[in-house]
This record gives structure tokens, sequence and C-alpha cells, in this order.
């Protein structure tokens, strides 16, 4: 518990510079982009006029100094404060916590389902290596991986909503309809039915691969070999054996492709129109809203060096050596 505790603390401490740097960078590159909320704004209304133009950059704080607008961020930041929406007129923290619960769940339900079936399948093909079994869930994965999402994702609602007709096709759940408690969840989890599907195809091929190539690995290895010698039988090697050390590099590719999945979260969000964080930083893009974009830029880094913490835990947890060598150093 004092190892996971220190881990923890270093971590925090180190993720400080982290956001720091990434606020500053995010700041400098949204401000060398061209137009701002209030152009985006005038086209959408068809122009106006200077006076109207120059009310608007007052009242949104765009006429000061880049400097100015930075420090005011950074102290908005240390009291907690997103700032303010300019596309949708609402405070962001409001915003960012109305639609990051949907992505969470899409993203976790996803990445829970790939990570489960894609490692169970990894081990049966690494179980039996070169075996017909193992040709076939590897060939199957590769189609699986070259496959484009939003194309999988499309054909997976043209077939399941438009043909057969039994799940829906967009939202997050159906509007205005009353249903509370296990009746809404189901709604809900119906409504996710093909978004998390998509994702989870495609990540659930990559993680079979990277299981199935670290138990081809690990069966070569000596201690396997003192094992058989000791005349245990194959389920107890594949599983106490091969199959746990083969683990450590499939969490290492959990928490690359849990990052990733936010950044996948758009095109998908978008196909199946769920008001979730990808959506909205899209809409964010469109808008020019620059403070919506830097939160949600931010949020990500924080979920990004979350998602590496428990990694850590995991490895911790998977490999003692690396807890001790990262509480100790």
């Amino acid at each position: 518990m004092k190892r996971a505790i220190r881990l923890i603390r270093r971590r925090a401490i180190s993720s400080i510079p982290v956001l720091l740097i990434i606020v500053f960078l995010t700041f400098l590159l949204l401000e060398s982009a061209s137009g701002d909320a209030v152009d985006a704004y005038l086209v959408s209304i068809g122009g106006g006029d200077p006076s109207l133009v120059q009310s608007l950059r007052q009242s949104y704080g765009l006429d000061q100094s880049m400097m100015a607008r930075l420090w005011l961020y950074l102290s908005s930041l240390a009291r907690l404060d997103l700032g303010w929406s300019v596309a949708f007129d609402r405070p962001v923290l409001g915003l960012l916590i109305e639609r990051l619960p949907n992505t969470l769940l899409m993203m976790g339900s996803a990445t829970a389902f790939a990570f489960g079936l894609g490692t169970t399948l990894g081990i049966l093909a690494g179980a039996r290596p070169g075996s017909l079994r193992d040709r076939l869930l590897s060939t199957t994965s590769l189609i699986l991986y070259a496959i484009p999402g939003f194309w999988l994702g499309l054909m997976l609602s043209i077939l399941f909503s438009v043909q057969l007709r039994w799940l829906p096709v967009s939202g997050i759940e159906t509007i205005a309809s009353g249903r509370t408690g296990l009746a809404r969840a189901a709604d809900i989890a119906a409504h996710l039915a093909l978004p998390v599907a998509t994702l989870a195809l495609i990540y659930l091929a990559l993680f079979l691969r990277v299981m199935r190539a670290g138990m081809a690995e690990v069966w070569t290895l000596d201690f396997i070999l003192f094992a058989r010698a000791r005349g245990l039988s194959r389920t107890r090697i594949v599983l106490r054996h091969v199959a746990r050390n083969a683990l450590l590099p499939l969490v290492t590719m959990l928490g690359l492709r849990s990052a990733a999945m936010l950044g996948g979260s758009v095109v998908i969000e978008s196909i199946f129109a769920i008001p979730g964080f990808g959506r909205l930083a899209q809409e964010a893009v469109s808008g020019r809203d620059a403070p919506l974009l830097m939160g949600i830029i931010l949020t990500s880094a924080i979920l990004v060096i979350l998602i590496n913490l428990v990694i850590d835990m995991l490895y911790s947890w998977l490999d003692p050596r690396v807890g001790a060598s990262e509480a100790a150093s």
C-alpha cells in the first residue's frame, strides 16, 4: 500500500509541469491559428458591422494582448475555472461534465470487451503456436484490424439498425422516453451496442495479436523448459507461466490504445450521433471556440495521465520488481 501511495505521489508531482507545458503550447497553437470565435459567429449570421465586431471582441476578451489572455486563463485554472464557451454560451466545465461521461462509458465498455475477449482469444492462439486454431484466429484478427473504423460502424448500423431493426441507429438514449432505473440502463445499453462493438472489434484484433506474439516469445524461454521438465500440465504452464509473462506488453498496449480511443471517439460519435467528448471537440473546432477547445485538450491530458497511472499500478501487480524499482527511485 505504501509503495502504491509513493508511486501515485511521484506521478502527481511529475504531471504538473507536463500539464503546464500542454496548456502553454496549446494556447500558442490556438493563437497562431487564423480566425476566432467572433469570425465564426459572423460567418454563421452572414456578417456584421464593425461596431458589432468590436463589442463582441471586448465582451469575449479577444481585444487584449496574448500574454494578458494567457495570464487570465492560468489564473482561472488555479480557481478550477475553465472559462466560458463562446459557441454554447455556457461554462466550459459544465459542458465537459455533461459530455465526458458518455464517452467514458463508451470507451470503458469497448476497452473492457476488447481487452477481455482479445486476451482470451490470444491465449487460445498462443497456447499452440502454428496450429490451425492459431492461424485462423491470427488471420481473422488481421482482417478485422485492417477494416477502417468508420466503414465498420456504417456497415454495422446498416445491418442491425436499418435492415434487421434490432438496435437504435443513433443517440445515447431515447429522447423524452421517461424511463428510469433498469429500463433506462437497458435503453442506453441498446444505443451503445453498435458504437461499442465498432471500437471493440478493431482493438480486439490488436490485443489478440499482441497477446499471441508475447506468448510465442515466452514459450522459447528457459523457465518454460524447466516447467515442462517438472511435469507440469500444459494448461497450468499456459495460464500460470506463459500467459502471465505475456501480459506485460499487452498492458502497455492497453494504456496506449485507451488514450488513442479518445481521438477515435470523434469518428464513432459522429457516425452514431452520440453527444460525447469527441463530438464536442469537433463542435469546438468548427465554432473556433478556443476556451472550450483548451478545456477539452486539458481534460484529455489529465485522462491520459490517469490511464498511465493505472497501467503503472497493473505493472507493479503483475511484476513486483517493476513496482519496487519505481517506488525506490
